[in-house]
């Protein structure tokens, strides 16, 4: 009974409701897109180590991030291969460039080798060819996303990257990196193009058997070769992550305003939902009159503050999904984990309670007779 009292209020006093539900659809929206750009540089920070498929990298020692590695002997690979923990090892290569576009402009991209024939960690989303196309020694990748900067760019068609000749044989589809735009080749092309040190690499990667013991196999792998730096890939992540959080402007300026829109977006929901319960003195007036206990004003209170709650929530993710779905293959960095959206909605949720009951007082001290002042 008072859950149909609390919706019938909502329903008379429309310009209240309304106003209430825009604040909360408006900071559930804005608060996600702002977490969905953060999350989304986050994911460009370590792009290739979170889609690598590896358990274990083995990078220089001391190494800091992904892009800090200096060159390691390729001869690791056979090292760590013979060890019964291992599944497979491949090399790394990776480096600076520049491709020079068909406008006779330089655009800076990010040249990763791979070696053939497994090809890992090869390119995960193809616009037009596949990783089979790296077999060949002068074939490339370039991303669609960046058509705009290399200029018309036309497959099979041959390229220059630091003047030396590469073929591109496939495009990718929404794969970029932070450090720059990421250009796919086998391991023999990326050395030509880097002009790296013969029998080096930058970093070699490490799949477990399925039986192995990740901690132990670490463990491991660190005394056999105690010259470099042995890393879970999980690890590897969170230090390339917290590395261009802390030394970059970009990350540290994204994760401030999204902390700033977040505290905008608590005031504005507490204040919305504490105005909601001032303007309705007169309807819990009303009920008091009619003989409603304070109980029964504040179950009301709870009700409306929750009806409003769950609806604009609804409709903030609805709007949410909207711009995530729209911005997907886009160049606009946007990624929302799962986990992050139940977390949302709870303090969301919770933000509307607490505004409410921040006005609870008054509604309950409301008395019967001001009806009629």
């Amino acid at each position: 009974m008072r859950s149909l009292v609390a919706l019938k209020i909502l329903l008379h006093d429309k310009a209240t409701t309304i106003g209430s539900l825009i604040g909360v659809i408006a900071i559930v929206f804005l608060v996600g897109q702002q977490l969905s750009v953060l999350f989304g540089l986050f994911s460009y920070m370590s792009v290739l180590v979170d889609h690598s498929g590896a358990d274990i990298w083995i990078c220089t020692k001391n190494t800091v991030n992904i892009n800090s590695t200096g060159l390691l002997p390729v001869s690791y690979v056979d090292r760590v291969s013979a060890l019964p923990e291992v599944d497979w090892a491949e090399p790394l290569l990776f480096g600076s460039g520049t491709f020079k576009t068909t406008n006779d402009n330089f655009e800076a991209v990010q040249i990763v080798g791979l070696r053939t024939p497994k090809l890992v960690p090869g390119p995960w989303r193809f616009y037009a060819g596949s990783q089979n196309s790296l077999l060949e020694y002068e074939a490339a990748t370039v991303e669609r996303l960046d058509f705009n900067k290399f200029g018309d760019i036309k497959l099979n068609e041959f390229y220059e990257i630091n003047d030396t000749r590469v073929r591109i044989a496939a495009i990718t589809q929404s794969i970029k990196g932070f450090s720059g735009r990421l250009v796919f080749t086998n391991l023999a092309k990326a050395k030509e193009i880097l002009k790296t040190t013969p029998g080096r690499c930058k970093a070699i990667l490490l799949k477990l058997k399925t039986s192995a013991e990740p901690e132990a196999a670490l463990e491991r792998i660190k005394k056999l070769l105690p010259k470099a730096e042995v890393l879970a890939t999980s690890e590897l992540s969170r230090k390339t992550r917290s590395y261009y959080v802390v030394n970059t402007g970009m990350g540290g300026s994204f994760g401030f305003s999204t902390m700033v829109g977040a505290f905008i977006g608590i005031i504005i929901i507490t204040l919305t939902m504490y105005t909601a319960v001032l303007q309705r003195q007169k309807d819990f007036a009303v009920l008091r009159a009619l003989g409603a206990r304070k109980i029964d004003i504040v179950v009301i209170v709870l009700v409306q503050s929750l009806i409003i709650a769950v609806i604009g929530i609804f409709i903030g993710f609805f709007l949410l999904a909207l711009f995530l779905n729209g911005t997907h293959d886009s160049a606009l960095p946007t990624y929302f984990p799962r986990w992050m959206s139940p977390l949302l909605a709870v303090f969301t949720l919770a933000l509307c309670v607490c505004g409410s009951l921040l006005a609870m007082r008054k509604a309950i001290s409301v008395e019967p007779a001001s009806i009629f002042r």
